[in-house]
């Protein structure tokens, strides 16, 4: 189970650099694009000569769409392995180990049965949309390939959350 727990957090950790990726992506490009829109506006009411063929990023918004799906999608195991989601421990801490152990089980079972939904009907949805061709208005880039992304990540979550539902029935037998 080592093995695993390893592979998981390690798994966990470069999905969380290509979501840290895409946020500095997503900034850059939102920064180079205001600036050149406040160049043409700068050259339509100056009239300077050297903004001529300045002109503002196209798709914008569709990158930053796409991109701020990864970063949301491909962080998520990260905060699994890092407990970093938002948990109500008041009064599971009053209760025995063994108590909580169970709690961790129950808890780690039903995300582990929403994020394998989510996986299998993310896969599900980008088939479809591979097989009928959509595409982003402007740049015209295929929307699958994210929706894969995201099956592929809430897959991880699957894995880090399987990993910490074993290490719980450990404590359960344990304690």
């Amino acid at each position: 189970m080592n093995a695993l727990d390893r592979f998981s957090r390690e798994l966990s950790k470069v999905l969380y650099h290509v979501a840290g990726a895409s946020i500095v992506f997503m900034m850059l490009l939102t920064c180079v694009d205001v600036l050149l829109r406040f160049g043409v506006t700068a050259y339509r009411s100056t009239g300077w000569g050297i903004l001529e063929s300045v002109r503002p990023i196209a798709g914008t918004y569709e990158l930053v769409c796409f991109m701020g799906s990864v970063a949301v999608a491909f962080a998520m195991a990260h905060t699994s392995v890092e407990k970093g989601h938002v948990a109500v421990s008041l009064l599971v801490r009053l209760l025995s180990r063994r108590v909580q152990a169970v709690i961790q089980v129950i808890t780690g079972s039903f995300s582990f049965i929403l994020f394998a939904l989510i996986s299998w009907r993310s896969v599900l949805y980008a088939l479809h949309l591979r097989e009928s061709g959509e595409v982003s208005l402007t740049l015209q880039l295929p929307f699958y390939p994210f929706v894969f992304g995201i099956a592929f990540a809430s897959a991880a979550v699957c894995l880090v959350l399987f990993v910490d539902i074993a290490s719980g029935l450990g404590k359960v037998k344990v304690t």
